[in-house]
């Protein structure tokens, strides 16, 4: 059964489309099968990894609402084991229709029931904020990996974060869990980047990847040309990074192991 992570951080800016995209992008360079759900209605996962999202008739919209199911909306990309289901401008439209629906929070893990057992990983990728469709994205989840930016205002909000999280797992998703944390955008000729990451222990003191993903102007031109950096441009840095952490986060399948 597909392990699914939503990728999660209530503020802007801080890598979450990049982590989604080139996470996705390395576990498929590592033989696994991905899918990327964009649940931002922004779209930026969806063209971020060559799709026009503007071309399509039906997207994560529709499949969470029920009115298609998800493997009909899913678009391949340019690496082979690599999916996403699209985000559209529809999407904008979702915190409303949820509203007044019954088990609203639960929609987006119904849409996925059916799909995945087709993946080794299912990455959601969620919008900056903690409405209804982020909520979807929580309690669709296994596991929450939350981006962290080096910057002096990236741990504002966090603790709010966190006690979201809590909540979902102690009244709607037992088994959810906090995967761990990734700095991004990290300079490690300034001493603020090493400041961010000490503070970031108080808050999760064993659950920091190793690697650290630098800032970047290859990671953020990519995007533009509709490439992961995988295919943009593998011998950066930030391609080294994300290609370290798909690793480490196939590492962790061990720890899910029940002990024989």
């Amino acid at each position: 059964m597909g392990r699914i992570i939503s990728v999660v951080n209530q503020k802007g800016g801080v890598g979450k489309t990049t982590t989604a995209i080139n996470l996705g992008a390395y576990l498929a360079e590592e033989g696994k099968f991905v899918l990327i759900v964009d649940l931002d209605p922004q779209a930026n996962a969806t063209s971020g990894i060559g799709v026009d999202f503007q071309a399509l008739e039906q997207g994560v919209y529709e499949a969470v609402l029920g009115q298609v199911r998800m493997k009909d909306i899913v678009q391949p990309t340019a690496h082979q084991t690599l999916r996403i289901a699209p985000a559209t401008p529809a999407l904008a439209g979702l915190n409303v229709e949820l509203v007044d629906m019954d088990r609203r929070e639960y929609k987006l893990h119904e849409s996925l029931l059916e799909i995945r057992h087709d993946y080794d990983y299912i990455l959601i990728d969620c919008p900056p904020t903690l409405g209804l469709i982020t909520l979807n994205g929580i309690v669709a989840a296994d596991e929450i990996l939350i981006p962290v930016q080096a910057e002096y205002y990236a741990l504002e909000g966090l603790g709010q974060l966190l006690e979201t999280v809590n909540l979902v797992k102690a009244r709607i998703r037992p088994d959810v869990d906090i995967l761990g944390a990734v700095l991004t955008m990290y300079d490690s000729r300034t001493k603020l980047s090493d400041d961010v990451l000490q503070e970031l222990y108080k808050y999760f003191p064993r659950n920091i990847f190793r690697s650290v993903i630098p800032r970047s102007v290859r990671l953020a031109e990519a995007p533009s040309f509709g490439r992961s950096i995988a295919m943009f441009d593998a011998s950066s840095k930030g391609a080294k990074a994300y290609e370290r952490l798909a690793r480490e986060i196939i590492e962790t399948e061990l720890e899910r192991m029940p002990a024989v």
